[in-house]
């Protein structure tokens, strides 16, 4: 979604990878199957009707669709190969369970980069687990880029509510909304994407999630409302100097034409 709108606006996206071959997007999430109790059954598996509803949406997937035929996408760089001095600016995807996601979120070369960016003063823009990889990266002082700043991130609610109908529908695998599931000892969502960014933070109270008295708070927390380019209302999206962040899918479209006026002309 993020690429659609910005090309549209007239920016050039290039993408990154580990060793620059092309990436893919969870197939799970993209059709569907593999999210209902019977998913796991090899003759049934492609008669999905929870995953209709929890699979990406027709605007979504249409743009996956696009993304996935341009050039550019097909093409990519090597992560190693990034020299800030090349780009306007830093766009980290989130995901969760898909293949090569504790890669991304755990890889060093990564967080050497992402905190160059914020070391240039370059926008940067983190959406879901994306900001966990932003929390991941350290600056010279050894602190999290994100220490100071204001930020968002999947949130618990939405992580553990993701994770508890998995856990009804996906048995044999109930883990698959939690890319880290809690260890033994740990309290519930210690090691949700919220808890894990927020202990990377000065204060706890620079996690920034949906205020009590926000307009349009149940559309913006329900889980059941995804923004548009004709109506944002359902977004939810904290921008701090050159750093923005958004929690998940349903704010892509705010988040991306935000980070795109954040970008030169």
């Amino acid at each position: 979604m993020s690429w659609r709108v910005l090309t549209a606006q007239g920016h050039r996206v290039i993408f990154a990878t580990p060793d620059g071959r092309p990436g893919m997007g969870d197939e799970i999430m993209l059709t569907g199957v593999g999210l209902d109790w019977w998913g796991g059954v090899p003759l049934l598996r492609r008669l999905p009707v929870i995953g209709l509803i929890l699979r990406a949406n027709g605007d979504a997937r249409a743009a996956y669709r696009a993304m996935a035929s341009d050039p550019a996408f097909l093409t990519p760089i090597r992560w190693d190969v990034v020299k800030v001095g090349d780009f306007n600016g830093l766009l980290l995807p989130g995901g969760h369970r898909a293949r090569g996601m504790r890669a991304y979120l755990e890889s060093r070369v990564l967080q050497a980069l992402v905190a160059e960016f914020f070391a240039a003063g370059k926008p940067v823009a983190a959406i879901c687990h994306g900001v966990l990889l932003a929390a991941r990266s350290c600056d010279a002082t050894d602190r999290s880029v994100l220490y100071g700043r204001k930020t968002t991130a999947l949130t618990w609610r939405f992580e553990g509510s993701a994770s508890k109908i998995a856990q009804r529908t996906r048995r044999w695998d109930p883990d698959y909304y939690r890319t880290y599931p809690d260890g033994p000892g740990q309290p519930e969502g210690y090691m949700s994407v919220q808890q894990e960014v927020t202990r990377a933070l000065a204060d706890p109270s620079d996690f920034i999630d949906v205020p009590v008295d926000a307009p349009d708070r149940s559309r913006k927390t329900s889980g059941l409302y995804r923004d548009s380019l004709r109506d944002e209302r359902p977004a939810w999206v904290v921008r701090d100097g050159n750093y923005l962040s958004a929690r998940w899918p349903g704010d892509a479209h705010t988040f991306a034409r935000l980070f795109a006026e954040m970008l030169p002309a």
